[in-house]
């Protein structure tokens, strides 16, 4: 096998660091049969757009999130269909946009919140954590908190410290929180379909790399390697992927790669960079789990690797790491890797080196397949 060279031109052969318009809803998004091309952006609009038109309960709202459509455009025409009750800008208070959501959640409406970049979503941290993960609870099952909150979440886009981090890690400790990250259109559009429909609070990472289309791990060009077109081609109508199930994205029998988002093509990139058989698994949804076919896996392929783009220090593989070494220990034939982020402040200057790459992935993978020496 060929190995490709990462230089510094795929480093710097990407998108242009414009955050705003990044993409339009497609012409047509609910109803009729077959599929249309999309890429992330629209597949989310087209989910949007489909729940609004079905349940006038729910509604959407954030910071520039109505009458702009948001800096991505995910809600790009929702105000004009479906009007300024149900899509609405709100005041730059992330604290006041989910305070608002949970109270409404209570008194039986849907809201989706967009919070602009998730590395704003601090402020709504305590909201998040003590009031909509716990009302179901502290009310004995009387109110529920079926509100979604949107966010954009990861680097790739130059956006700096305060626009690029993944804070996953945060949500998936807190008891009563779902935590989903999308990996392509397909999913991303059944996905938070799912998320709308739940009764209890959902936070929906969407990660910004793969808004504009999935690309092969090395460049952040829309192309369509191994399951990209299949995905990229979005039923019309309505439809739901369930939370909690995993998507085994290729299979292979040498070790199983865990990841999510971006994460799942840069770990196609490396699988194939290292000439390995791995059998990358897209969890999709971080809580709940799809625990089962994580150790369905590593029971077959007898190695695990984790690749995720937050920090390696408490960042979500290392639960992950534990759940297989608890499901799997008297099976593994190589210590348990992890392919992360670096444990530092986002480095802006550095963006493409502290991103874990196919390259990395590629060493991770041999070394375990050498016993992890």
């Amino acid at each position: 096998m060929v190995e490709k060279t990462f230089t510094e031109a795929d480093r710097n052969d990407g998108i242009e660091p414009d955050m705003v318009d990044q993409g339009h809803a497609p012409k047509s998004t609910t109803g009729g049969n077959g599929t249309l091309p999309m890429n992330m952006i629209q597949a989310l609009n087209s989910a949007l757009d489909a729940k609004m038109a079905e349940d006038p309960n729910v509604l959407s709202f954030g910071e520039d999130a109505g009458y702009f459509g948001g800096v991505f455009r995910v809600t790009d025409k929702l105000q004009e269909k479906h009007g300024l009750t149900r899509s609405f800008d709100a005041p730059i208070s992330e604290c006041g946009i989910v305070a608002a959501a949970i109270g409404m959640g209570a008194y039986g409406l849907r809201p989706v919140v967009e919070i602009q970049f998730a590395d704003y979503i601090y402020p709504a941290y305590d909201q998040i954590v003590s009031e909509a993960a716990k009302l179901r609870y502290r009310s004995a099952g009387m109110f529920t908190s079926p509100i979604t909150v949107r966010s954009p979440y990861g680097g790739g886009i130059f956006g700096g410290q305060t626009h690029s981090q993944s804070p996953e890690s945060l949500f998936t400790h807190i008891a009563g929180l779902k935590v989903v990250v999308p990996s392509n259109p397909y999913d991303a559009k059944g996905l938070l379909t799912a998320c709308i429909e739940d009764d209890d609070p959902t936070i929906f990472f969407e990660p910004k790399r793969l808004y504009n289309g999935p690309f092969d791990g090395w460049h952040e060009k829309p192309v369509s390697p191994w399951k990209a077109q299949e995905l990229a081609q979005v039923p019309a109508e309505k439809y739901t992927v369930p939370l909690g199930k995993a998507r085994i994205m290729k299979e292979g029998a040498d070790v199983t790669i865990l990841a999510w988002g971006t994460m799942v093509w840069v770990s196609l990139a490396g699988a194939e960079h290292a000439g390995v058989d791995a059998e990358v698994i897209d969890l999709r949804s971080l809580v709940p789990l799809d625990i089962e076919a994580i150790e369905a896996s590593v029971k077959k392929t007898g190695r695990c690797v984790i690749v995720h783009e937050a920090p390696k220090t408490s960042g979500y593989g290392a639960e992950l790491s534990a759940l297989v070494q608890e499901r799997c220990f008297y099976h593994l034939e190589a210590p348990i890797a992890r392919v992360c982020g670096w444990d530092t402040p986002y480095p802006h200057a550095f963006e493409w080196e502290y991103f874990p790459g196919p390259e990395r992935v590629a060493e991770a993978l041999k070394s375990t397949m050498n016993g992890g020496r």
